[in-house]
């Protein structure tokens, strides 16, 4: 009950999205050849379970949705006890949006570097 609540507050008053919103034709053409281009998760290089996420969420800027700017590969593998997808991507929650995301990206992909070196030496 309450996510209908929050569903409708979205459509209505936020105006985040209509209710007749849906994804394009064109979005599998675009994911498939976002993973060809960008097969590793962009935090840790992981190359299994890889998600494509829109930086700026769908729901808020549908418009973005096949924008190849703003689509990054993130991972859901737990490889290094994170689901890159989630804890980057959105925070946590999937219904929350990483206003920071690129940045938090280019910070944790050093110190997976980091990480890597340590355990090789």
């Amino acid at each position: 009950m309450i996510s209908k609540i929050k569903e409708i507050k979205e459509v209505l008053i936020d105006k985040k999205r209509d209710w007749s919103q849906k994804r394009s034709k064109d979005w599998p053409k675009v994911r498939e050849a976002h993973l060809k281009e960008f097969p590793v998760c962009a935090v840790c290089g992981c190359n299994v379970d890889v998600e494509v996420h829109h930086i700026k969420p769908f729901h808020i800027a549908p418009e973005l949705e096949l924008e190849p700017s703003n689509l990054i590969s993130l991972c859901e593998t737990k490889k290094y006890g994170v689901n890159c997808h989630l804890f980057f991507g959105h925070l946590g929650n999937y219904k929350t949006e990483n206003l920071h995301l690129l940045d938090d990206v280019k910070r944790w992909q050093k110190r997976f570097e980091e990480r890597k070196k340590q355990l090789k030496d």
